[in-house]
């Protein structure tokens, strides 16, 4: 076989093969074009997913004449024109590969006009075979018409979806050129129908138009820089998971990636307060020196590498750790839009300022501090007394955490809560306590609540939950877990691999480190002699079974290492409280206020929601008052 020089028709071919995938890759080239060329509209038109027709208008600074035939040539581009440049390259195109590549598998028609120009000027291309320049009409800009996508080609067009999947891909790369860059208004039709049509907008208002108001109204919007890096967008809270990861966008430096490096960094900052095996939603701006990123690695510019890779993993992954876990009154802040009516809106995240409760002089489950059902109605007069002086709150039995026998008349007060003891007027420390004030239990299962806003209703066993979570690795973290030692040492009858397990960690202080001290008694007894102290009032027997059975599935050398939040997420479920547990109104309070003095505790550690605001609007709609 001799080594010969491939054909210029069949060298261009291969490298379609590379850049145009399908229409949607031809589409996100032409709107790169069009980006880069200044325009401040663009027009997107398809006929049969794009394998009929793709047509882009863009108003841009346009072609000249005489580059005109440069432009359909492979390897011409004005974006570039060194090395130096390559390597700080700031437009979104710069190979010089795509016009060229598309208009030698279609039948492209390529017309433009510069602001200097008397009038517009046209070149048509059907495969490699170009056509003579001639006049045309067009105000400014430039329009690019590609028709029969792999006419020549029809073995990559048998590859090909139906018309719709196709059209979904063109509106993929449609929407992320749209959300990088909201200073351009867009329109995008598809069979002579528009589909979408985005007006130059904000940044956030741009996000919102595109992904709809509830991913903003349940996102939270942070802009942190550090050493020379940006990180910017709306990231949603872990309570608005999806089943798939379809709504996730990463730009660099305003270019769409795909980046397994940020992609981990992301993963590692949801890892505790996303559910099972969902997957969060975010759109996220990176921006650094141009110089510190590589984005010639693929023809289709969508992989990226960076120069200084752990810098940027830390640097994403404290941003978006920072960020999820906000206070309340930081992500009403940053919110752009106002929510839509919907009953049920998760609450992302708590005050991390801690507030003091009157009465609160224990623990909170402390399991020996239970006052009677009779003492309910003065231990509410006593609380609300000490926040309000002399106002009386009212229907705070309503779920029966006091009965009504116990309730003398002056608590029946047709006044209701939200006028005597949360108004602005009357009571301004009210909004230190974004959860409010508890009013009862229901089902033994969740907490109600009243503030400012309206209704709250709190799961207490998944708050209670992240709430001991985050106390349990803030203790292992400054290696201070304390133990308590049992008056009575309790013994239980265990299993082999329970025992085994035991065995296995003599000489390491593992245990000691978790705050347990568990010997060996006989082949089938094991003792537990302390345990940790902010789980004193746990099931012992069943969270040191727990614990062994965790260091048996993952392994003492990496259980504080590697696996040291699913150990301390099993010791702090069996901490917390359990359904069906009857609290007092000050357990409840103060169960309130540690959730809001503990990050992320809007969702439990398995991410589910932890609490829902129903507000009073949504109330009075919901029973159709004032209709």
């Amino acid at each position: 076989m001799q080594i010969k020089l491939l054909p210029d028709q069949l060298i261009s071919q291969i490298a379609a093969g590379e850049v145009v995938e399908r229409p949607a890759s031809a589409l996100k080239e032409l709107l790169e074009n069009s980006v880069d060329a200044g325009s401040t509209q663009i027009q997107v038109s398809l006929i049969q997913g794009g394998t009929k027709l793709l047509k882009v208008t863009d108003n841009g600074h346009g072609i000249a004449k005489d580059e005109l035939e440069l432009a359909l040539t492979r390897h011409a581009t004005s974006k570039i024109q060194s090395l130096e440049d390559l390597e700080q390259v700031g437009s979104l195109g710069f190979r010089g590969e795509a016009l060229a590549s598309i208009a030698s598998i279609s039948r492209t028609v390529l017309t433009s006009r510069q602001q200097t120009s008397s009038h517009a000027w046209q070149i048509s291309a059907e495969g490699t075979q170009g056509q003579p320049i001639s006049p045309a009409a067009l105000d400014e800009g430039t329009i690019v018409e590609v028709h029969d996508l792999y006419f020549n080609t029809p073995a990559r067009r048998k590859f090909l979806k139906t018309e719709n999947t196709e059209f979904g891909h063109c509106e993929d790369a449609f929407t992320r050129i749209a959300l990088s860059r909201s200073q351009i208004g867009f329109l995008l039709q598809h069979n002579g129908k528009a589909i979408m049509r985005l007006a130059v907008n904000t940044p956030q208002q741009r996000i919102t138009d595109v992904l709809g108001n509830e991913f903003a109204s349940q996102s939270v919007w942070l802009d942190e820089g550090n050493g020379g890096l940006r990180l910017w967008g709306m990231t949603a809270s872990p309570t608005y998971q999806r089943h798939s990861r379809n709504t996730q966008y990463v730009f660099v430096n305003g270019r769409f990636v795909r980046d397994k490096l940020i992609a981990h960094a992301i993963k590692q900052a949801y890892q505790d307060v996303l559910h099972g095996d969902k997957h969060p939603a975010f759109v996220l701006f990176l921006e650094l020196d141009p110089s510190l990123v590589d984005v010639n690695v693929h023809p289709a510019k969508t992989e990226v590498r960076f120069r200084e890779s752990q810098a940027v993993h830390r640097f994403i992954f404290h941003s978006l750790h920072k960020a999820l876990g906000k206070t309340s009154a930081e992500i009403q802040a940053s919110q752009p839009v106002q929510a839509p009516f919907n009953p049920f809106t998760p609450g992302l995240s708590m005050p991390r300022q801690q507030v003091e409760m009157p009465l609160q002089n224990r623990s909170v489950f402390d399991g020996n501090y239970q006052p009677t059902i009779s003492n309910g109605a003065a231990i509410a007069q006593q609380f609300y007394g000490q926040m309000y002086g002399d106002l009386k709150p009212t229907n705070v039995s309503v779920l029966g955490s006091i009965q009504e026998n116990a309730l003398s008349e002056d608590y029946l007060n047709p006044i209701s809560l939200s006028e005597a003891v949360l108004t602005q007027e009357s009571a301004p420390q009210a909004q230190q306590y974004p959860l409010g004030f508890a009013l009862g239990q229901l089902h033994g299962i969740y907490i109600l609540a009243q503030n400012t806003q309206g209704m709250v209703v709190v799961d207490m066993h998944a708050a209670h939950e992240r709430i001991m979570y985050e106390r349990l690795k803030s203790a292992l973290s400054e290696q201070a877990i304390a133990t308590q030692p049992l008056l009575i040492p309790m013994s239980f009858y265990a299993e082999k691999v329970e025992v085994a397990t035991l065995q296995s960690l003599q000489g390491s202080d593992t245990l000691q480190q978790l705050g347990f001290d568990l010997a060996t008694l006989s082949p089938t007894t094991i003792a537990i002699r302390a345990v940790p102290t902010m789980l004193q009032d746990a099931d012992v027997v069943s969270l040191a079974r727990a614990v062994l059975r965790d260091l048996h599935e993952y392994g003492a050398s990496r259980v504080l290492q590697e696996r040291q939040n699913e150990v301390l997420g099993t010791m702090a479920c069996h901490a917390a409280v359990r359904a069906n547990r009857q609290l007092t109104l000050t357990e409840m309070n103060a169960l309130l206020r540690d959730m809001e003095a503990t990050e992320r505790s809007g969702q439990c550690n398995h991410g589910r929601p932890t609490w829902f605001q129903v507000s009073l609007n949504d109330l009075d709609k919901m029973f159709m008052r004032g209709q």
